[in-house]
Protein backbone atom coordinates (compact mmCIF):
# COMPACT_ATOMS: atom_id res chain seq x y z
CA UNK A 1 0.00 0.00 0.00
CA UNK A 2 1.00 3.61 -0.37
CA UNK A 3 2.60 5.41 2.54
CA UNK A 4 0.51 8.51 1.84
CA UNK A 5 -1.75 9.38 4.80
CA UNK A 6 -5.38 8.37 4.52
CA UNK A 7 -8.33 10.38 5.75
CA UNK A 8 -9.21 9.73 9.41
CA UNK A 9 -11.73 6.95 9.93
CA UNK A 10 -14.44 7.45 12.59
CA UNK A 11 -14.14 5.11 15.57
CA UNK A 12 -17.71 3.89 15.01
CA UNK A 13 -17.32 3.25 11.28
CA UNK A 14 -18.71 -0.11 10.06
CA UNK A 15 -16.13 -2.92 10.33
CA UNK A 16 -16.72 -3.97 6.72
CA UNK A 17 -15.75 -0.53 5.44
CA UNK A 18 -12.69 -0.34 7.66
CA UNK A 19 -11.41 -3.82 6.81
CA UNK A 20 -10.36 -6.74 8.98
CA UNK A 21 -6.87 -7.71 7.87
CA UNK A 22 -5.43 -6.77 11.27
CA UNK A 23 -7.27 -9.79 12.69
CA UNK A 24 -5.41 -12.08 10.26
CA UNK A 25 -2.20 -10.87 11.89
CA UNK A 26 -3.75 -11.54 15.30
CA UNK A 27 -4.47 -15.15 14.26
CA UNK A 28 -0.82 -15.54 13.25
CA UNK A 29 0.17 -14.41 16.74
CA UNK A 30 -2.32 -16.85 18.27
CA UNK A 31 -0.71 -19.78 16.42
CA UNK A 32 2.76 -18.66 17.56
CA UNK A 33 1.61 -18.59 21.19
CA UNK A 34 0.05 -22.03 20.76
CA UNK A 35 3.30 -23.52 19.47
CA UNK A 36 5.26 -21.72 22.18
CA UNK A 37 3.26 -23.33 24.95
CA UNK A 38 3.15 -26.77 23.39
CA UNK A 39 6.96 -26.78 23.35
CA UNK A 40 7.08 -25.36 26.87
CA UNK A 41 4.60 -27.77 28.47
CA UNK A 42 5.78 -31.11 27.09
CA UNK A 43 8.19 -31.60 29.98
CA UNK A 44 5.44 -30.90 32.53
CA UNK A 45 3.22 -33.60 31.06
CA UNK A 46 6.14 -36.05 30.97
CA UNK A 47 7.46 -35.26 34.47
CA UNK A 48 6.06 -38.44 36.13
CA UNK A 49 7.37 -40.56 33.24
CA UNK A 50 10.82 -38.95 33.17
CA UNK A 51 11.07 -39.14 36.97
CA UNK A 52 10.50 -42.88 36.78
CA UNK A 53 12.80 -43.50 33.79
CA UNK A 54 15.74 -41.48 35.15
CA UNK A 55 15.11 -42.13 38.87
CA UNK A 56 14.69 -38.46 39.87
CA UNK A 57 13.63 -39.22 43.45
CA UNK A 58 14.63 -35.76 44.67
CA UNK A 59 12.03 -33.14 43.67
CA UNK A 60 14.83 -30.57 43.41
CA UNK A 61 16.29 -32.24 40.30
CA UNK A 62 13.20 -31.35 38.29
CA UNK A 63 13.01 -27.88 39.87
CA UNK A 64 16.64 -27.27 38.82
CA UNK A 65 15.78 -28.16 35.22
CA UNK A 66 12.90 -25.67 35.29
CA UNK A 67 15.26 -23.14 36.90
CA UNK A 68 17.57 -23.45 33.86
CA UNK A 69 14.71 -22.49 31.55
CA UNK A 70 13.71 -19.53 33.72
CA UNK A 71 17.30 -18.32 33.96
CA UNK A 72 17.68 -18.31 30.17
CA UNK A 73 14.23 -16.75 29.78
CA UNK A 74 15.30 -13.90 32.06
CA UNK A 75 18.60 -13.38 30.22
CA UNK A 76 16.88 -13.65 26.84
CA UNK A 77 14.30 -11.03 27.73
CA UNK A 78 17.06 -8.52 28.50
CA UNK A 79 18.10 -8.60 24.85
CA UNK A 80 15.02 -9.90 23.00
CA UNK A 81 12.91 -6.76 23.24
CA UNK A 82 15.77 -4.52 22.21
CA UNK A 83 16.71 -6.76 19.27
CA UNK A 84 13.10 -6.85 18.04
CA UNK A 85 12.83 -3.06 18.37
CA UNK A 86 15.98 -2.81 16.21
CA UNK A 87 15.42 -5.40 13.47
CA UNK A 88 11.61 -5.39 13.44
CA UNK A 89 8.96 -7.95 14.23
CA UNK A 90 9.13 -9.80 10.91
CA UNK A 91 12.74 -10.99 11.13
CA UNK A 92 12.94 -10.93 14.92
CA UNK A 93 9.91 -13.15 15.51
CA UNK A 94 10.97 -15.68 12.86
CA UNK A 95 14.44 -15.91 14.42
CA UNK A 96 13.02 -16.51 17.89
CA UNK A 97 10.74 -19.33 16.71
CA UNK A 98 13.54 -21.10 14.83
CA UNK A 99 15.81 -20.98 17.91
CA UNK A 100 13.21 -22.33 20.32
CA UNK A 101 12.08 -25.04 17.87
CA UNK A 102 15.62 -26.37 17.58
CA UNK A 103 15.92 -26.32 21.37
CA UNK A 104 12.59 -28.13 21.82
CA UNK A 105 13.73 -30.92 19.51
CA UNK A 106 17.06 -31.14 21.36
CA UNK A 107 15.23 -32.41 24.47
CA UNK A 108 14.88 -35.73 22.67
CA UNK A 109 18.68 -36.14 22.83
CA UNK A 110 18.99 -35.17 26.51
CA UNK A 111 20.23 -38.62 27.55
CA UNK A 112 22.85 -38.95 24.81
CA UNK A 113 25.73 -37.75 27.03
CA UNK A 114 25.67 -39.82 30.27
CA UNK A 115 29.02 -38.35 31.41
CA UNK A 116 27.75 -34.75 31.20
CA UNK A 117 27.84 -32.77 34.47
CA UNK A 118 26.34 -29.33 35.05
CA UNK A 119 26.48 -27.20 38.23
CA UNK A 120 23.13 -25.66 39.17
CA UNK A 121 21.74 -23.52 41.98
CA UNK A 122 19.40 -25.35 44.34
CA UNK A 123 17.34 -24.64 47.44
CA UNK A 124 16.79 -26.74 50.55
CA UNK A 125 14.02 -25.82 52.99
CA UNK A 126 16.44 -26.14 55.93
CA UNK A 127 19.94 -25.55 54.54
CA UNK A 128 19.09 -22.72 52.13
CA UNK A 129 20.75 -22.12 48.75
CA UNK A 130 23.52 -24.40 47.51
CA UNK A 131 25.21 -25.55 44.31
CA UNK A 132 24.38 -29.05 43.13
CA UNK A 133 25.62 -30.98 40.12
CA UNK A 134 23.18 -32.39 37.62
CA UNK A 135 24.43 -35.46 35.77
CA UNK A 136 23.57 -37.36 32.60
CA UNK A 137 20.02 -36.87 31.35
CA UNK A 138 19.21 -34.27 34.00
CA UNK A 139 22.11 -32.12 32.79
CA UNK A 140 21.05 -32.67 29.17
CA UNK A 141 17.51 -31.57 29.91
CA UNK A 142 18.80 -28.50 31.76
CA UNK A 143 20.89 -27.45 28.73
CA UNK A 144 17.98 -28.00 26.35
CA UNK A 145 15.67 -26.01 28.63
CA UNK A 146 18.22 -23.19 28.76
CA UNK A 147 18.28 -22.97 24.96
CA UNK A 148 14.48 -23.13 24.86
CA UNK A 149 14.27 -20.22 27.29
CA UNK A 150 16.57 -18.07 25.16
CA UNK A 151 14.41 -18.61 22.07
CA UNK A 152 11.02 -18.28 23.73
CA UNK A 153 12.05 -14.98 25.32
CA UNK A 154 11.40 -13.32 21.96
CA UNK A 155 7.76 -14.41 21.66
CA UNK A 156 5.88 -11.95 23.85
CA UNK A 157 7.95 -8.83 23.06
CA UNK A 158 7.38 -9.51 19.35
CA UNK A 159 3.67 -10.24 19.83
CA UNK A 160 2.96 -7.18 21.97
CA UNK A 161 4.91 -4.94 19.59
CA UNK A 162 2.93 -6.37 16.65
CA UNK A 163 -0.34 -5.60 18.45
CA UNK A 164 0.85 -2.04 19.14
CA UNK A 165 1.68 -1.65 15.43
CA UNK A 166 -1.52 -3.21 14.06
CA UNK A 167 -4.29 -2.16 16.47
CA UNK A 168 -5.64 1.12 17.85
CA UNK A 169 -5.54 1.47 21.63
CA UNK A 170 -9.19 0.56 22.18
CA UNK A 171 -8.71 -2.87 20.53
CA UNK A 172 -5.31 -3.81 21.95
CA UNK A 173 -6.50 -5.60 25.10
CA UNK A 174 -8.92 -7.70 23.05
CA UNK A 175 -6.24 -8.50 20.44
CA UNK A 176 -3.79 -9.36 23.24
CA UNK A 177 -6.39 -11.58 24.89
CA UNK A 178 -7.04 -13.39 21.60
CA UNK A 179 -3.40 -14.12 20.77
CA UNK A 180 -2.63 -14.86 24.43
CA UNK A 181 -5.39 -17.48 24.36
CA UNK A 182 -3.00 -19.44 22.17
CA UNK A 183 -1.01 -20.22 25.31
CA UNK A 184 -4.07 -22.01 26.65
CA UNK A 185 -4.73 -23.75 23.34
CA UNK A 186 -1.15 -25.00 23.42
CA UNK A 187 -1.53 -26.12 27.01
CA UNK A 188 -4.83 -27.77 26.05
CA UNK A 189 -3.48 -29.58 22.99
CA UNK A 190 -0.35 -30.88 24.73
CA UNK A 191 -2.04 -33.34 27.14
CA UNK A 192 -4.04 -34.74 24.22
CA UNK A 193 -1.09 -35.16 21.87
CA UNK A 194 1.91 -35.94 24.09
CA UNK A 195 0.53 -39.02 25.91
CA UNK A 196 -0.44 -40.49 22.53
CA UNK A 197 3.06 -39.91 21.11
CA UNK A 198 4.55 -41.28 24.34
CA UNK A 199 2.49 -44.46 24.07
CA UNK A 200 3.28 -45.06 20.39
CA UNK A 201 6.83 -43.75 19.82
CA UNK A 202 8.38 -42.90 23.20
CA UNK A 203 9.21 -39.74 25.13
CA UNK A 204 11.95 -38.61 22.70
CA UNK A 205 9.51 -38.18 19.82
CA UNK A 206 7.17 -36.17 22.03
CA UNK A 207 9.83 -33.46 22.04
CA UNK A 208 10.99 -33.88 18.45
CA UNK A 209 7.53 -34.00 16.90
CA UNK A 210 6.13 -30.98 18.72
CA UNK A 211 9.31 -28.95 18.25
CA UNK A 212 9.29 -29.37 14.46
CA UNK A 213 5.97 -27.52 14.11
CA UNK A 214 7.68 -24.17 14.72
CA UNK A 215 9.48 -24.33 11.37
CA UNK A 216 6.14 -24.40 9.56
CA UNK A 217 4.98 -21.27 11.41
CA UNK A 218 8.22 -19.39 10.68
CA UNK A 219 7.83 -20.02 6.97
CA UNK A 220 4.20 -18.86 7.08
CA UNK A 221 5.13 -15.70 9.01
CA UNK A 222 7.88 -14.67 6.60
CA UNK A 223 5.54 -15.09 3.63
CA UNK A 224 2.51 -13.29 5.11
CA UNK A 225 3.81 -10.61 7.47
CA UNK A 226 4.78 -7.02 6.67
CA UNK A 227 4.48 -3.86 8.81
CA UNK A 228 1.13 -2.06 8.27
CA UNK A 229 2.67 0.80 6.27
CA UNK A 230 4.22 -1.71 3.84
CA UNK A 231 1.50 -4.37 3.63
CA UNK A 232 -0.01 -4.74 0.13
CA UNK A 233 -3.28 -6.24 1.42
CA UNK A 234 -4.08 -3.53 3.95
CA UNK A 235 -6.60 -0.92 2.79
CA UNK A 236 -6.03 2.80 3.31
CA UNK A 237 -9.17 2.92 5.45
CA UNK A 238 -7.96 0.17 7.80
CA UNK A 239 -4.49 1.73 7.98
CA UNK A 240 -6.06 5.06 8.98
CA UNK A 241 -8.15 3.26 11.62
CA UNK A 242 -5.05 1.53 13.03
CA UNK A 243 -3.29 4.91 13.23
CA UNK A 244 -6.32 6.74 14.65
CA UNK A 245 -4.67 7.29 18.05
CA UNK A 246 -2.55 10.41 18.61
CA UNK A 247 0.89 10.10 17.04
CA UNK A 248 3.70 8.80 19.21
CA UNK A 249 6.29 11.38 20.28
CA UNK A 250 9.45 11.34 18.20
CA UNK A 251 12.12 10.11 20.58
CA UNK A 252 15.29 8.05 20.16
CA UNK A 253 14.94 5.00 22.40
CA UNK A 254 17.63 3.64 24.69
CA UNK A 255 17.09 0.57 26.84
CA UNK A 256 18.66 1.45 30.19
CA UNK A 257 16.81 4.76 30.67
CA UNK A 258 13.53 2.84 30.55
CA UNK A 259 14.43 1.49 34.00
CA UNK A 260 14.08 5.00 35.43
CA UNK A 261 10.33 5.16 34.76
CA UNK A 262 7.77 4.04 37.34
CA UNK A 263 5.57 2.88 34.44
CA UNK A 264 8.24 0.31 33.59
CA UNK A 265 8.40 -0.87 37.19
CA UNK A 266 4.62 -1.13 37.46
CA UNK A 267 4.59 -3.61 34.58
CA UNK A 268 7.75 -5.41 35.73
CA UNK A 269 6.52 -5.92 39.30
CA UNK A 270 3.21 -7.22 38.00
CA UNK A 271 5.10 -9.79 35.95
CA UNK A 272 7.53 -10.63 38.78
CA UNK A 273 4.71 -11.48 41.16
CA UNK A 274 2.24 -13.29 38.89
CA UNK A 275 4.14 -15.02 36.07
CA UNK A 276 5.52 -17.66 38.48
CA UNK A 277 1.95 -18.65 39.40
CA UNK A 278 1.13 -19.44 35.77
CA UNK A 279 4.32 -21.49 35.47
CA UNK A 280 3.24 -23.38 38.59
CA UNK A 281 0.11 -24.50 36.74
CA UNK A 282 2.07 -25.34 33.61
CA UNK A 283 4.90 -27.36 35.15
CA UNK A 284 3.43 -28.86 38.33
CA UNK A 285 -0.34 -29.40 37.93
CA UNK A 286 0.15 -32.73 36.06
CA UNK A 287 2.38 -33.86 38.94
CA UNK A 288 -0.16 -32.55 41.50
CA UNK A 289 -2.95 -34.56 39.87
CA UNK A 290 -0.76 -37.66 39.58
CA UNK A 291 0.41 -37.62 43.22
CA UNK A 292 -2.82 -36.43 44.85
CA UNK A 293 -5.44 -38.32 42.85
CA UNK A 294 -3.42 -41.04 41.09
CA UNK A 295 -4.10 -39.67 37.60
CA UNK A 296 -2.05 -41.56 35.00
CA UNK A 297 -0.18 -40.02 32.03
CA UNK A 298 -2.65 -41.18 29.41
CA UNK A 299 -4.98 -39.31 27.08
CA UNK A 300 -8.03 -40.74 28.86
CA UNK A 301 -6.91 -39.87 32.42
CA UNK A 302 -4.63 -36.82 32.27
CA UNK A 303 -6.28 -35.32 29.18
CA UNK A 304 -9.75 -34.36 30.51
CA UNK A 305 -8.68 -32.41 33.65
CA UNK A 306 -5.99 -30.46 31.79
CA UNK A 307 -8.36 -29.78 28.90
CA UNK A 308 -10.89 -28.31 31.35
CA UNK A 309 -8.24 -26.14 33.01
CA UNK A 310 -6.86 -24.68 29.81
CA UNK A 311 -10.19 -24.45 28.00
CA UNK A 312 -11.48 -22.21 30.79
CA UNK A 313 -8.17 -20.36 30.74
CA UNK A 314 -8.86 -19.62 27.06
CA UNK A 315 -12.21 -18.12 28.00
CA UNK A 316 -10.52 -16.00 30.64
CA UNK A 317 -7.87 -14.73 28.24
CA UNK A 318 -10.37 -13.49 25.68
CA UNK A 319 -12.93 -12.45 28.29
CA UNK A 320 -10.44 -10.43 30.33
CA UNK A 321 -9.28 -8.54 27.25
CA UNK A 322 -12.84 -8.04 26.04
CA UNK A 323 -13.93 -6.77 29.46
CA UNK A 324 -11.65 -3.72 29.58
CA UNK A 325 -12.04 -3.03 25.85
CA UNK A 326 -15.84 -3.03 26.26
CA UNK A 327 -15.70 -0.61 29.19
CA UNK A 328 -13.43 1.74 27.27
CA UNK A 329 -15.93 1.77 24.40
CA UNK A 330 -18.65 2.57 26.95
CA UNK A 331 -16.76 5.71 27.91
CA UNK A 332 -14.71 4.53 30.89
CA UNK A 333 -11.19 5.85 31.21
CA UNK A 334 -8.43 3.43 30.25
CA UNK A 335 -7.20 3.53 33.86
CA UNK A 336 -10.58 2.56 35.33
CA UNK A 337 -11.30 -0.13 32.73
CA UNK A 338 -7.93 -1.88 32.93
CA UNK A 339 -7.69 -1.87 36.73
CA UNK A 340 -11.29 -2.96 37.27
CA UNK A 341 -10.76 -5.90 34.94
CA UNK A 342 -7.53 -6.79 36.74
CA UNK A 343 -9.26 -6.55 40.14
CA UNK A 344 -12.01 -8.94 39.03
CA UNK A 345 -9.36 -11.38 37.82
CA UNK A 346 -7.33 -11.06 41.04
CA UNK A 347 -10.39 -11.94 43.15
CA UNK A 348 -11.05 -15.05 41.06
CA UNK A 349 -7.54 -16.39 41.81
CA UNK A 350 -8.01 -16.37 45.61
CA UNK A 351 -9.90 -19.73 45.89
CA UNK A 352 -6.85 -21.60 44.56
CA UNK A 353 -5.48 -21.41 48.10
CA UNK A 354 -7.85 -24.26 48.99
CA UNK A 355 -7.05 -26.55 46.03
CA UNK A 356 -4.60 -28.76 47.93
CA UNK A 357 -7.17 -29.63 50.64
CA UNK A 358 -10.00 -30.67 48.32
CA UNK A 359 -10.80 -34.39 48.45
CA UNK A 360 -12.63 -34.50 45.12
CA UNK A 361 -10.41 -34.40 42.03
CA UNK A 362 -12.89 -32.49 39.87
CA UNK A 363 -13.54 -29.79 42.46
CA UNK A 364 -9.77 -29.22 42.63
CA UNK A 365 -9.61 -29.13 38.82
CA UNK A 366 -12.38 -26.50 38.65
CA UNK A 367 -10.71 -24.33 41.31
CA UNK A 368 -7.41 -24.43 39.42
CA UNK A 369 -9.27 -23.81 36.14
CA UNK A 370 -10.88 -20.67 37.60
CA UNK A 371 -7.49 -19.42 38.78
CA UNK A 372 -5.85 -20.18 35.43
CA UNK A 373 -8.68 -18.41 33.60
CA UNK A 374 -8.32 -15.39 35.87
CA UNK A 375 -4.56 -15.32 35.35
CA UNK A 376 -4.99 -15.14 31.59
CA UNK A 377 -7.53 -12.34 31.86
CA UNK A 378 -5.12 -10.53 34.18
CA UNK A 379 -2.25 -11.12 31.78
CA UNK A 380 -4.13 -9.75 28.76
CA UNK A 381 -4.68 -6.46 30.60
CA UNK A 382 -1.23 -6.36 32.19
CA UNK A 383 0.48 -6.69 28.80
CA UNK A 384 -1.74 -3.99 27.36
CA UNK A 385 -0.58 -1.54 30.03
CA UNK A 386 2.71 -1.25 28.14
CA UNK A 387 1.04 0.12 25.01
CA UNK A 388 -1.19 2.32 27.18
CA UNK A 389 1.83 3.98 28.80
CA UNK A 390 4.62 3.83 26.17
CA UNK A 391 5.01 4.73 22.47
CA UNK A 392 5.06 1.87 19.96
CA UNK A 393 8.81 1.98 19.44
CA UNK A 394 9.42 1.31 23.15
CA UNK A 395 6.81 -1.40 23.71
CA UNK A 396 8.95 -4.47 22.93
CA UNK A 397 11.77 -3.20 25.14
CA UNK A 398 9.42 -2.58 28.07
CA UNK A 399 7.82 -6.01 27.59
CA UNK A 400 11.33 -7.46 27.55
CA UNK A 401 12.15 -5.81 30.88
CA UNK A 402 8.90 -7.09 32.38
CA UNK A 403 9.51 -10.54 30.96
CA UNK A 404 12.93 -10.57 32.60
CA UNK A 405 11.31 -9.74 35.93
CA UNK A 406 8.72 -12.48 35.44
CA UNK A 407 11.39 -15.01 34.56
CA UNK A 408 13.45 -14.06 37.62
CA UNK A 409 10.35 -14.67 39.71
CA UNK A 410 9.91 -17.99 37.92
CA UNK A 411 13.51 -18.98 38.59
CA UNK A 412 13.26 -18.69 42.34
CA UNK A 413 9.69 -19.94 42.43
CA UNK A 414 10.87 -23.16 40.76
CA UNK A 415 13.48 -23.66 43.47
CA UNK A 416 10.97 -22.77 46.19
CA UNK A 417 8.35 -25.21 44.91
CA UNK A 418 10.93 -27.99 44.70
CA UNK A 419 12.17 -27.28 48.23
CA UNK A 420 8.64 -27.12 49.69
CA UNK A 421 7.56 -30.34 47.99
CA UNK A 422 10.72 -32.13 49.08
CA UNK A 423 10.29 -30.92 52.69
CA UNK A 424 6.51 -31.27 53.13
CA UNK A 425 5.30 -33.56 50.34
CA UNK A 426 2.30 -31.25 49.98
CA UNK A 427 1.14 -28.50 47.64
CA UNK A 428 -0.68 -26.62 50.45
CA UNK A 429 1.82 -23.79 51.02
CA UNK A 430 2.48 -23.53 47.28
CA UNK A 431 -1.19 -22.84 46.48
CA UNK A 432 -1.61 -20.43 49.41
CA UNK A 433 1.22 -18.30 48.02
CA UNK A 434 -0.31 -18.44 44.53
CA UNK A 435 -3.69 -17.19 45.76
CA UNK A 436 -2.33 -14.00 47.35
CA UNK A 437 -0.06 -12.67 44.60
CA UNK A 438 -2.50 -10.89 42.30
CA UNK A 439 -4.22 -8.57 44.77
CA UNK A 440 -0.82 -7.58 46.17
CA UNK A 441 0.55 -6.95 42.67
CA UNK A 442 -2.47 -4.81 41.69
CA UNK A 443 -2.02 -2.66 44.80
CA UNK A 444 1.62 -2.00 43.90
CA UNK A 445 0.72 -1.22 40.27
CA UNK A 446 -1.92 1.27 41.42
CA UNK A 447 0.50 2.99 43.80
CA UNK A 448 3.10 3.35 41.02
CA UNK A 449 0.71 4.51 38.27
CA UNK A 450 -2.53 5.71 39.90
CA UNK A 451 -3.87 7.09 36.59
CA UNK A 452 -1.89 4.99 34.06
CA UNK A 453 -0.26 8.22 33.00
CA UNK A 454 1.93 7.89 29.84
CA UNK A 455 5.68 7.91 30.39
CA UNK A 456 7.29 11.17 29.28
CA UNK A 457 10.26 9.74 27.48
CA UNK A 458 13.44 11.77 27.34
CA UNK A 459 16.09 11.80 24.63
Amino acid sequence: MSNAPAAPVPADAPAGRIGRYRWVICILLLFAATINYIDRQVIGILKPTLTQIFDWKDERIYSSIIFAFSLAYALGFIFAGRIIDRIGTRRGFALAVVVWSLAAMAHGAADWMPSLHLPMLNLDAKAGFSIVTLSGAAAGFALARFALGLGEAGSFPASIKTVAEWFPQKERALATGIFNSGTNIGALVTPLVVPWILGHWGWQWAFVGTGAVGFLWSSWWLVVYRPPQEHPRLSKEEFAYIRSDPADPEVRMRWLPLLTYRQTWAFAIGKLMTDPVWWLYLYWVPDFLSKTYGVKITVSEMGPPLVIIYLLADVGSIGGGWMSSYWIKQGWTTNRARKTAMFVCALCVVPVMFAANVSNQWVAVLIIALAASAHQGWSANLFTLTSDMFPRKAVASVVGIGGTAGAIGGMFNALLVGALLQATGSYLIVFIIAGTMYLAALLIIHLLVPRLEPARLRE
